[in-house]
């Protein structure tokens, strides 16, 4: 049997179509596949591989990692260089509230621990989501999707859980003291790069600190210089009480956190002990690739280069068929009429060689969100594929 044929066979598989690219390699901003065919990556593995894949600092922090040790305790029993330095270095360049991290494997981890951080700390069981957001697939992550139509099959979920329009005030006054917390991407990814409307996210948090609700933040998709910050909150001027990060953080390597104060986290630590516990959250390796991700951003001040090149994006992609495009930094949505007007030009840009894709909740919208290092050559060599796609 072919490699394909055992991929369908005995893989699980998350949709009756997957694209099914056999990718033999990857370096940087491409990908190959088995018959050497070069796919310049718009997608980064879903806004995963920010520096591009195996960057060299990520690959040889993994190489010298894996020289001392792998697994050796589950988390937070013994001191481990790799966990210790990068939460030293992430916690110096946030806010002082935000002091301790957890670090689990994935993005719906984060969001789990967070709403046992968040009940544990307030004693209260009320959640509050929105509308249009993704947060996970876990059963408590998935209890705040705001997509019906992913949720019902697995039903019942948590009790408890509201969801409210983003960008409508009003819905705030839903918040209150029964509220343990409320999450909520800064800016929403699967509802297709929808963008918080002006001081929406200062009132969410006025709402918040009223009634002693704690504000977490799913900035998943949105950190680590996505969006033209290190995280996305330093734009509307709001600090959360828990920010959730994974995906960019440790360059394709499984990692995620939750993070907060001092005073919130050791909640989870007493009245029981081991409130939160992970066996492989903080792997060596993963955290040994995540402290050379941060470190070369930082070092780099690759950040400072995004919005002129979301710029660039904006300038090349001009067509009668573009209804709108919605951006932040390198995390872009371009809108078409339809889904069949959508698929058909990404069916086209894979296979001149550009990955681009739609998302969950906004169907007719393409999906661009490269690596951050993407250079001025690409981003042109891409938007010409995307405008003859247009045209074909």
């Amino acid at each position: 049997m072919t490699q394909r044929e055992l991929f369908l066979k005995h893989v699980a598989q998350t949709s009756p179509f997957p694209l099914a690219l056999e990718i033999e390699k990857a370096e940087g901003c491409y990908l190959y596949d088995t018959s050497g065919k070069q796919y310049l990556d718009l997608i980064s593995g879903i806004s995963v591989c920010n520096l591009g894949h195996r960057h060299p600092a990520v690959v040889t922090a993994i190489k010298e990692q894996l020289d001392k040790y792998m697994h050796v305790m589950v988390y937070g029993e013994y001191i481990q260089s790799p966990q210790v330095r990068l939460a030293h270095l992430l916690t110096s360049v946030l806010p002082s509230q935000l002091q301790r991290v957890y670090f689990v494997n994935s993005g719906a981890e984060a969001i789990e621990g967070a709403i046992k951080l968040a009940k544990k700390f307030t004693r209260r069981h009320e959640l509050i989501a929105f509308k249009n957001a993704y947060h996970g697939s876990t059963n408590g992550a998935l209890s705040l999707m705001g997509d019906e139509r992913l949720k019902q099959p697995f039903r019942p979920l948590l009790p408890g859980v509201q969801l409210i329009e983003f960008n409508n005030e009003k819905e705030l006054e839903r918040i209150t003291k029964h509220t343990a917390a409320v999450i909520v991407e800064p800016i929403q990814g699967e509802a297709g790069i929808v963008l918080p409307s002006e001081n929406f996210m200062k009132k969410l948090r006025q709402r918040c600190s009223e009634t002693e609700t704690l504000l977490v933040f799913d900035e998943v998709q949105t950190g680590y210089g996505r969006t033209g910050k290190l995280f996305a909150y330093e734009h509307y001027g709001v600090i959360p009480d828990i920010l959730c990060v994974a995906k960019g953080i440790a360059g394709g390597m499984p990692l995620g956190a939750f993070i907060a104060s001092d005073t919130i986290m050791s909640t989870l630590s007493v009245n029981p002990e081991l409130g939160h516990i992970t066996t492989f959250g903080g792997n060596p390796l993963s955290c040994a690739a995540g402290l050379a991700v941060l470190h070369t951003i930082l070092t780099q001040k690759l950040i400072n280069e995004i919005t002129r090149k979301q710029n660039l994006f904006l300038s090349l992609l001009k067509h009668p068929c573009i209804k709108e495009i919605r951006s932040k930094g390198l995390m872009m949505a371009i809108e078409f009429e339809d889904f069949e007007q959508n698929k058909k030009i990404i069916d086209c840009c894979i296979h001149n060689g550009v990955i681009v894709d739609w998302f969950l909740f906004n169907m007719k919208s393409m999906r661009i969100a490269p690596p951050i290092i993407i250079s001025d050559e690409q981003i042109k060599h891409a938007c010409a594929v995307i405008i003859n796609a247009l045209n074909s």
